[in-house]
């Protein structure tokens, strides 16, 4: 029905130079954890950024990626218990991420996707009532951060998707696709561990665009 997000790319880790001993503890913590996930260790890397996320209190970014690696460990997934189970814990780390980060557009297309995993998994009982969430929450990130690459690039993806499904035409969508790709080149945020995926996605769709 809708073509999916269904990998991250290219996570480029920030080095935390400030030499107190809590950000040394966080960013070894944070690689540790990326380096599970790397490892397909799915629950291991889970509880690991929520120990982080509550060590640090206010900080969105381990919830974040919590949140992360559930949504994208549940596409694909046909045990439905499983991906309930899956999906809830990703809502739990996303609504604690907003609290402390409200308005993120990083954190808004990762809504967007955990809805769309909803749909991918069952599209004749969740594509009614949250295709129009997802559109929602991809205009609203795309209205608070336009030169985001992510944003950009989540949000044509899901267009595309309803494009192909809809008969219609998508070549529109990957006009918003290059141009993600050229703000990848820009796009920077100080932020440690700040989200970096999607360039080598972004360029894999140009290549079925063409």
């Amino acid at each position: 029905m809708i073509r999916i997000l269904i990998y991250l790319t290219s996570l480029l880790l920030f080095v935390v130079t400030a030499g107190q001993a809590q950000e040394s503890k966080y960013e070894a913590g944070m690689q540790k954890a990326l380096q599970l996930w790397q490892e397909q260790k799915n629950t291991e890397a889970v509880n690991l950024f929520e120990r982080i996320a509550k060590a640090e209190k206010e900080n969105w970014v381990p919830y974040y990626y919590g949140a992360m690696v559930n949504v994208m460990g549940s596409f694909g997934e046909k045990d439905e218990a499983k991906l309930t189970l899956q999906l809830n814990k990703a809502k739990e780390f996303i609504e604690e991420a907003k609290l402390f980060s409200p308005n993120n557009p990083e954190v808004l297309v990762l809504e967007a996707m955990m809805h769309t995993s909803w749909i991918a998994f069952d599209g004749a009982t969740y594509g009614m009532t949250l295709s129009g969430k997802v559109s929602e929450l991809h205009q609203k990130a795309l209205n608070l951060a336009p030169e985001n690459p992510r944003v950009l690039l989540a949000k044509a993806e899901w267009d595309m998707g309803s494009a192909r499904y809809w008969g219609k035409d998508i070549s529109p969508y990957c006009a918003d696709v290059e141009k993600a790709l050229q703000l990848f080149a820009t796009f920077k945020n100080e932020t440690p561990f700040y989200p970096t995926w999607g360039k080598e996605r972004a360029e894999e769709i140009l290549r079925l665009c063409k």
